[in-house]
């Protein structure tokens, strides 16, 4: 199926892995234009040197999605070098959770300010750009555990929860400026993180994903590239009419639609 992404314009954020390098080199080969950001710039060059392998143009900046500073810096070199922003992905983040009496505010404030204040400074500056060419498409990556929080799982559940408050609320804002926003509800997925993890704890990592799929329905981790789909699907033409929702991408786990 065509997804008329020729020629657009991709900003994805926390690309030099996982989920983003797989949106990344996906919405790519739909023959989009791809800029990317993360914070290790050997990791990000080579993920440039491979998107430049489809015959894609691509702009690679190394930046920290939590310093507005390196927000402002990204975003400004995307549009001196393209001109325009079509579709933003704020996908970069990580997982910090833990006993809540032992969650100190440096934590909160490292995963808040990656996590929620990185997609607001991201979309701010994107949106006058989205409004002034008719639209856009922001597509913002959060977890199942936003809607449906477990003990012990602040800061992160709390920052994901105001990311899917955000969705809605920046999707009735500007759904008349033809600017859709929608998110997708992670839950286990494939990941560089979980590979350390495996790592730091000498488990073969087909064992710790094993583990992992234990509790799913659908008895399986999920990979990178097939969040990678959906939000290919979310920025594309055949998702015009979809603004303001969330799409819960978990194998089932998740007790709430």
């Amino acid at each position: 199926m065509e997804l008329g992404l020729k020629g657009k314009v991709a900003v994805v954020t926390g690309a030099s892995e996982g989920i983003g390098k797989a949106t990344a080199m996906r919405l790519a080969l739909e023959g989009a234009k791809v800029a990317i950001c993360a914070r290790r710039k050997d990791v990000l060059d080579a993920m440039a040197a491979e998107i430049g392998k489809t015959g894609a143009e691509v702009l690679a900046v190394s930046a920290d999605m939590s310093k507005g500073a390196d927000v402002e810096r990204f975003m400004k070199a995307v549009v001196d070098r393209f001109g325009r922003i079509d579709i933003l992905v704020n996908n970069a983040g990580t997982s910090i959770r833990g006993n809540f009496l032992e969650v100190d505010d440096a934590a909160w404030n490292s995963d808040i300010d990656l996590k929620l204040f990185g997609a607001i400074r991201c979309s701010r500056m994107a949106v006058p750009h989205m409004k002034k060419q008719g639209g856009g498409r922001i597509i913002n990556i959060t977890t199942s555990g936003g809607k449906q929080p477990a003990a012990q799982s602040m800061p992160t559940s709390v920052s994901r929860a105001a990311g899917l408050a955000l969705t809605k609320a920046l999707s009735k804002e500007f759904a008349a400026d033809g600017i859709l926003v929608n998110t997708i509800c992670i839950g286990k997925i494939k990941s560089g993180q979980h590979e350390r993890n495996a790592a730091r704890n000498k488990v073969d990592i087909n064992e710790y994903y094993s583990r992992m799929g234990k509790d799913i329905p659908m008895k399986r981790v999920g990979e990178s590239g097939e969040v990678a789909n959906v939000i290919a699907f979310l920025a594309s033409d055949a998702a015009s009419y979809v603004t303001g929702t969330s799409i819960n991408l978990d194998g089932g786990i998740s007790g709430t639609l």
